[in-house]
């Protein structure tokens, strides 16, 4: 493996760091830096507005609306978010995609989720930067208590 590809992976391991870090401590002006202003993201297994046992899809289009509803949904609660294991693939000098295992926990005033799944994600070198174009969180397993 050349030595750029060894150093695209550590700078994409690095990112991916900071979106986990900076989502949990809600610092959101940085945590937008992490994607592209075009960035698509859905996360499957998230709780309804009342934290039934019903998980459902969110969807968003673009980097104002996805850092405007997840600093939403989190608001109000604390998030712990773990990444594991990931398997990146360097497909061009700006390009890649990576696979993490994932472990999260949400607690939120009308519930509280331990989830288990893995994020599938597509990464752009833009100004020589890494940056998240389109995540998709699948939760395999969710624990969800109702407050």
């Amino acid at each position: 493996m050349e030595l750029t590809t060894l150093e695209a992976i550590e700078q994409i391991k690095q990112l991916k760091a900071r979106y986990f870090r900076l989502m949990d401590q809600k610092r959101w002006d940085e945590w937008r830096e992490v994607f592209t202003e075009d960035v698509t993201a859905v996360y499957h297994g998230v709780p309804g507005s009342r934290g039934s046992d019903t998980l459902a899809e969110a969807r968003y289009h673009g980097r104002a609306e996805l850092v405007a509803q997840v600093s939403r949904f989190l608001a109000k609660g604390i998030s712990v978010h773990h990444g594991h294991m990931p398997e990146i693939e360097v497909t061009s000098p700006t390009t890649a995609r990576g696979i993490w295992a994932m472990v999260d926990y949400l607690r939120l005033p009308s519930f509280t989720l331990k989830g288990y799944g893995h994020y599938e994600e597509d990464y752009v070198k833009e100004a020589g930067l890494w940056k998240i174009k389109t995540i998709l969180l699948t939760r395999l397993h969710c624990d969800v208590t109702c407050a």
